[in-house]
């Protein structure tokens, strides 16, 4: 089943783009430790579900580009069709010559209507270039105008065009400190909008990212095609093909499907984090051996600790034994002690995938009461390395992960709102006070929800 991606502004597009160079990378690297029948059912499933062939032999990605500027847009169709692997449709595009201005109302009550009819038309013949459409995943940033504004008015409208398929919200959570002057704003009313219209909301936070360009990766100067990367990794890692039922002898056919369902059992509960194990500089990767007992040790303790890489975890964090009370986990709290789970996903590539214990994750202890770790917890596999390790792990989690940049970052925006700050700003377009009134009332909520399980 086939997936259409839509990249909203210029963060979106950039990562984007990285997302299909990681997928294409990866389907066309060497993998000697799998049959030669193995990868191409890797191959076949991965290019049927991001896609489509054209005569000349290169796959077209199914995608669509939007924003507001052209500039963002014609750059990244250039640099996909120098790849040789892959591009996008020529007419797979919407761009005018005015932006956002880092204003959500603008993109949402401007643009948005404005421009709905070409953008959507452009969906809807990506969707009927598909066999079988599962879904959409959108791409997007939280801080700016046009990929939050424009990016929430148009998952708004995926919603009612497409009600049986799913919508996967990719969000970049932005730098707590030096993008924009609104960003607080901008997020806390993409947020509160997309949870009322998509499936699932997967989470980067730039700083996390940057922090990993840093201490795991050793880049010294950090630029955003390094964060997108890392970013187009950990997203590889969960969008390739994998096998979702043990002893299963197909790929999953839409496993996304799959992942929302088991890991958004409750509509209050819809934000994803996504860790990845190991990382490391791709010439350090030849001195390095891994184990599953390893792997699968810290990346037990990565969810536990809320640790989002190896280096730091706090090992002391333990899951508390039956019975006992557990300490506070408002997000006000100091420590986060315990990061409680709803439900988690663990998938496995590589090597001896057969031989790896993950009964560490089915611990009760770790999972909110009302789930059994039977329904909370899910493994997928396959015997495929991925981009060059002989052996990952990746964990996709429902938790209270962002209790506290969310708590954080309702507070930042409430402080400015108080003092009335900006608003004229938003109102000129349409956004009045009891929009942002509205948007801080139902995240709140999500808050006060998160931090009770």
């Amino acid at each position: 089943m086939s997936i259409v991606t839509v990249q909203l502004g210029q963060c979106g597009n950039q990562i984007g783009q990285e997302v299909f160079n990681a997928v294409c990378s990866d389907i066309h690297g060497k993998h000697g430790l799998c049959s030669k029948k193995e990868n191409e059912s890797y191959q076949d499933t991965c290019k049927e579900r991001f896609f489509s062939e054209e005569k000349a032999g290169v796959p077209v990605a199914r995608a669509v580009l939007v924003d507001m500027e052209p500039k963002v847009i014609s750059q990244t169709l250039a640099v996909a069709a120098r790849s040789g692997y892959w591009k996008y449709n020529d007419r797979s595009h919407f761009c005018q010559k005015q932006g956002s201005g880092n204003n959500w109302a603008n993109g949402y009550c401007v643009h948005g209507p404005k421009h709905k009819d070409e953008i959507m038309n452009l969906v809807q013949k990506e969707a009927e270039k598909c066999d079988r459409l599962s879904g959409f995943v959108t791409i997007m940033s939280m801080a700016g105008g046009t990929g939050s504004g424009l990016g929430a008015f148009v998952t708004q409208c995926l919603r009612d065009a497409f009600p049986a398929s799913f919508i996967l919200n990719h969000v970049i959570w932005p730098y707590g400190t030096g993008e924009v002057i609104v960003q607080n704003y901008n997020s806390i009313l993409t947020l509160s909008h997309l949870y009322r219209s998509s499936d699932a909301l997967l989470v980067h936070e730039n700083d996390v990212v940057h922090k990993i360009c840093a201490q795991l990766l050793n880049i010294k100067q950090i630029s955003f095609r390094d964060v997108n990367q890392v970013i187009a990794h950990q997203l590889g890692s969960v969008f390739q093909p994998v096998y979702t039922a043990e002893g299963a002898l197909h790929y999953s056919r839409n496993p996304l499907g799959v992942l929302m369902e088991t890991l958004v059992p409750h509509p209050e509960f819809k934000m994803l984090g996504l860790r990845n194990i190991p990382q490391m500089p791709e010439n350090s990767l030849a001195y390095s051996t891994f184990s599953w007992p390893g792997l699968i040790k810290h990346l037990r303790q990565m969810l536990i600790a809320n640790a989002t890489m190896e280096e730091g975890i706090d090992w002391q964090v333990r899951a508390p034994c039956p019975g006992s009370s557990i300490p506070s986990r408002h997000p006000t709290s100091k420590p986060l002690h315990f990061n409680t789970s709803i439900a988690n996903l663990v998938i496995l590539r590589g090597k001896d995938t057969h031989s790896a214990d993950i009964g560490s994750f089915q611990d009760p202890a770790l999972y909110t009461s009302w789930l059994s770790p039977q329904d909370a917890f899910n493994l997928w596999k396959t015997p495929r390395a991925f981009n060059k390790y002989e052996k990952s792990a990746a964990l996709v989690s429902n938790s209270q992960f962002l209790l506290k940049p969310l708590d954080k970052l309702v507070g930042k925006a409430w402080n400015m709102f108080a003092s009335k700050a900006y608003i004229h700003q938003y109102t000129k377009h349409g956004i009045e006070e009891d929009d942002f009134l509205d948007s801080f009332t139902a995240l709140e909520q999500v808050t006060s929800s998160y931090a009770t399980l």
